[in-house]
C-alpha cells in the first residue's frame, strides 16, 4: 500500500499506511454517514485507484482482526457499519425499532424502478396496471428513488432510479447484485401446457 500512495500527495505528507487507514476510520465514523468516495479521495489527496487500495486495505484489516465494524461501500459512497456476525448483541442491547415496512404497492413500485431504471411513471403503471403517484412520492421521501431528469419524448415525464439508501436497505452493493428476474409465463405458455 504504501508503494501504491505518493506520500507526498497524502495529507499529511508524512503518513504511513497505517495512519491513513487510521485516519479514513476515523472521519467514517465520526461522519456516521455515508461518504461519497470524491470527497474521501480529495481530503487525502488520493487518486481513484490509490483510494480503492486503502479501502480494501481497511475492509480487510477489519474483518481479519473481527472488528465490531465494517466498510460498506456502494459505487458512490463508504459507511462504516456494524459487523453483521455482532447483530445478536446489538438486538439485546438497543431492542432496535421496527424500520417502517414498504407497503406491497410501494414494494412492487420499487421493483419496477430497481429492475427497469430509469423509468418514468407511466412506465411503472404499464408493467403494475394501477396507478403509482402515492407509492412514487413515498418512496421520493424516504429516499430510495430519486429523479434522474426527464425523458426526451412528448411531455418530457420524470424518470426515476434507486439511491444509495435502497441499496443500504437491502444489503447490496450495486443495483447488479439484485437476484435476476424470475421467467413469466404468459398466458399463451399456460394453455400450451
Amino acid at each position: 500500500m504504501e508503494d501504491i500512495i505518493n506520500k507526498e500527495t497524502a495529507s499529511p505528507a508524512s503518513a504511513t499506511r497505517g495512519e491513513l487507514m487510521g485516519a479514513l476510520e476515523s472521519i467514517l465514523f465520526v461522519t456516521g454517514e455515508p461518504l461519497p468516495k470524491p470527497e474521501i479521495a480529495r481530503v487525502f489527496g488520493l487518486s481513484d485507484f490509490e483510494l480503492s487500495v486503502l479501502l480494501a486495505d481497511l475492509e480487510g484489516e477489519l474483518a481479519l482482526n473481527k472488528r465490531g465494524i465494517r466498510l460498506f461501500t456502494t459505487g458512490d459512497t463508504v459507511q462504516l457499519v456494524s459487523a453483521p456476525e455482532y447483530d445478536p448483541w446489538l438486538i439485546k442491547l438497543l431492542n432496535p425499532p421496527q424500520e417502517k415496512n414498504l407497503s406491497d404497492s410501494m414494494m412492487e413500485t420499487l421493483s419496477v424502478i430497481a429492475y427497469r431504471q430509469p423509468v418514468t411513471r407511466a412506465d411503472i403503471e404499464a408493467v403494475r396496471g394501477v396507478r403509482c403517484e402515492y407509492a412514487v412520492s413515498q418512496l421520493l421521501k424516504q429516499g430510495f428513488i430519486k429523479e434522474l431528469g426527464r425523458k426526451d419524448v412528448v411531455g418530457r415525464p420524470m424518470m426515476f432510479g434507486t439511491t444509495d439508501a435502497f441499496l443500504r436497505r437491502f444489503g447490496l452493493h450495486s443495483i447488479d447484485e439484485l437476484p435476476p428476474m424470475p421467467e413469466i409465463e404468459t398466458d399463451e405458455e399456460k394453455l400450451e401446457v
